[in-house]
């Protein structure tokens, strides 16, 4: 493993046990609702967007221009990540909308909660990618990153157990899915940890991820709610990324 795993091992393990923090809201219904989680998805969506598009996509292209082996090209792997992700959402889980089947009432079949969840594992698992291909680059994108993904994996882990339950399954089931995502996000930094020599692919394809999320999941979501303040708050995440980046260039990370 390359030397700042256990940072990012840890922020790994910070960003699952959103996940969890999630799944259990969901379960328990007390003191969370929509709003506050379109909140943290709006958030998430400007942090991530920033992240993606200043950081994750211009480190991809310097990665690329320093081997002079031929390889995938960064675009395509950019857009394979972001295809992947449709795929995952609209083709193998069918029907699954961000944030949107949160509700109890709304009863779906049992089998919809075993391909939601095979589809958000899939999901979790690369941002658990992003994280470590962040630290294997330099300590202050993984952070970025880390804190991007862990803005969205509260509301990822509510959504996901709210769909067990809409799918008949026990509480204990729905809260163990949201757990599952957290050690697949885990399982990711890992992946990528033991084989750092793929960060020049795993990181645009990464990215390519965060931008379906981000663009695709989390800013239509946010879009639904009227009035200024959801999208005032989008841009207050992105306000968020250039403060924290300041942070931790002042902190010599």
């Amino acid at each position: 493993m390359f030397e700042g795993w256990p940072l990012a091992l840890g922020c790994g393990l910070i960003a699952g046990l959103a996940n969890v923090a999630g799944g259990l809201l969901a379960v328990n219904r007390r003191g969370w609702d929509r709003v506050r989680q379109s909140y943290f998805v709006a958030a998430g969506a400007g942090f991530m967007l920033a992240a993606v598009l200043l950081r994750m996509i211009p480190e991809s292209y310097r990665l690329a221009a320093e081997h002079a082996r031929p390889g995938i090209a960064v675009g395509t792997l950019l857009l394979l990540g972001y295809l992947f992700v449709h795929w995952a959402e609209h083709v193998l889980v069918g029907h699954f909308h961000f944030g949107e089947e949160t509700h109890h009432e709304h009863w779906v079949e049992p089998v919809v909660g075993t391909t939601a969840l095979l589809g958000l594992l899939l999901h979790a698992f690369f941002d658990g990618v992003s994280i470590g291909s962040g630290f294997l680059i330099q300590p202050a994108l993984g952070i970025l990153v880390a804190i991007a993904i862990f803005l969205h994996k509260i509301p990822e882990g509510f959504t996901m157990a709210s769909i067990m339950t809409a799918a008949g399954r026990s509480p204990r089931e729905a809260g163990w899915s949201a757990a599952w995502l957290g050690l697949a996000t885990l399982g990711g930094v890992i992946t990528i940890s033991l084989w750092s020599g793929l960060v020049r692919y795993a990181l645009p394809f990464s990215a390519g991820a965060a931008l379906y999320v981000a663009a695709s999941d989390l800013i239509p979501a946010v879009n639904e709610t009227k009035g200024i303040r959801m999208a005032l708050t989008v841009f207050g995440g992105v306000l968020l990324f250039y403060g924290t980046e300041t942070l931790l260039d002042s902190l010599g990370l």
